[in-house]
């Protein structure tokens, strides 16, 4: 008999393409029956045959407290009360520009938009409109969003697909983005020294959480910074994962880097849909009623999603909040290290915040290249031997996780004894 999971995908794939409305969700990188979630509560996610995991995908990182936060629910539940949508102006969209501006200083300025791919698409036009420049740098793995000049070699479900570009995008479109490697210094200089007087912008996520979790060398992000002020060009650093998530002042907080422009999203929404871009107030100026740069949305600033992204803002902001989560992260990448290497397995983990990667290769990956040489069918095997013990981890090599303050010992003790035994079911290196 056939489980409701199974039932639901396939009455999906009839009126919806692949059966998702995001790729990534197919569970076609690690073959076998996507989950449909019926609800959550805290760390718990339940399905729908009424089976409850340990979830650490968190929606793919928005849920920072944790699922249906009784809080963020009343405060959306308030919200909804008085109205879903207005398409004008409210106190609650002040109120969340000034919480962000206070906590980013570089943000001298907030737009806010529906989604994290809305504020890349429109960070990478303010740059360019700011500029007069065509060009923009990326990185390869990065994933900023389906943007047409921003899907070349990009990460998350493109990697997952094995589709590092996108039919669909004329050539013209991405003739003007260059694409170099991640933590590649040397090829940085290069690239601005031929360049960089038609360099519009590098946008960069600060830590990558879209070819798995690679942290960033700090004389990568520093010669970024150094190169982007000597050739005039703008610093775009997308924190759509890490803003809120690793930090209070985000990835450039905890490195030191002031970009010129920041996008956001995910924690900011609280699990709805909200994204923001903004920056230094001379580029800010130049975009529209103020300046030539175009940008527009309906549902921008909706009451509803934002009063849910003010209740998480709030709370992160508790004294001890980050240094809580970021422990309690690195208890789970230090027990799942230990279990592997008892179990003799050649795998490595490591983690930023509350975020985490977990890889089949005896060290953490710092490039693209490493990314690709992690063992990707032994990941398969250990997501589907965790999956039958309760863990929901992302369905994919390719994906950052997540941990969130409503997870605790308990429940990082019962993933690191799944893991135990989702590596007996690996073979040893």
């Amino acid at each position: 008999m056939k489980s409701r999971n199974e039932l639901l995908f396939e009455k999906s794939q009839h009126v919806i393409p692949g059966g998702v409305n995001s790729p990534v969700r197919a569970f076609r990188s690690v073959g076998g029956t996507p989950v449909f979630f019926a609800r959550g509560e805290g760390p718990y996610v339940w399905d729908a045959d009424g089976r409850r995991y340990i979830d650490y995908v968190g929606s793919w990182g928005p849920l920072v407290l944790g699922h249906a936060h009784p809080q963020v629910v009343k405060a959306v539940q308030d919200a909804a009360a008085l109205g879903l949508s207005f398409g004008a102006p409210t106190e609650s969209e002040l109120e969340m520009a000034e919480w962000i501006t206070h906590c980013l200083p570089s943000m001298q300025q907030v737009r806010l938009v529906s989604s994290g791919t809305e504020a890349t698409m429109t960070a990478i036009r303010l740059a360019r409109g700011f500029t007069g420049r065509p060009k923009i740098v990326k990185f390869e793995g990065c994933y900023h969003g389906h943007a047409d000049s921003l899907l070349v070699k990009a990460g998350s479900g493109a990697l997952t697909l094995g589709q590092p570009s996108s039919a669909g995008v004329p050539a013209e479109i991405t003739a003007h983005t260059i694409v170099l490697d991640y933590n590649d210094t040397a090829m940085l200089e290069g690239a601005f020294k031929a360049q960089g007087d038609k360099i519009a912008a590098v946008i960069v996520e600060p830590v990558a959480g879209n070819m798995n979790l690679v942290k960033p060398a700090k004389e990568f992000l520093n010669a970024m910074r150094g190169l982007c002020t000597r050739y005039g060009a703008v610093l775009i650093f997308d924190e759509v994962m890490t803003g809120f998530r690793v930090g209070l002042q985000g990835a450039q907080g905890l490195f030191g880097i002031t970009p010129d422009l920041t996008t956001l999203g995910k924690v900011i929404g609280g699990g709805m849909p909200v994204g923001a871009f903004g920056g230094r107030r001379d580029i800010m100026q130049s975009i529209a009623p103020l300046g030539p740069v175009y940008q527009a949305g309906t549902l921008s600033g909706n009451p509803v999603a934002v009063a849910a992204g003010l209740a998480t803002l709030k709370l992160v902001q508790v004294p001890g909040f980050f240094e809580r989560l970021t422990a309690n992260t690195t208890k789970l990448v230090g027990g799942l290290q230990t279990v592997a290497r008892d179990s003799g397995i050649a795998f490595s983990a490591q983690s930023v915040g509350g975020m985490f990667g977990v890889y089949f290769r005896a060290t953490p990956p710092e490039t693209y290249a490493q990314v690709m040489e992690c063992d990707k069918a032994a990941f398969n095997r250990f997501y589907h031997a965790l999956l039958a013990e309760g863990v929901y981890f992302a369905p994919s090599a390719y994906e950052a996780g997540f941990v969130s303050a409503a997870h605790g010992d308990a429940q990082i003790e019962a993933t690191v004894a799944a893991a135990k035994n989702a590596f007996g079911k690996a073979p040893a290196a």
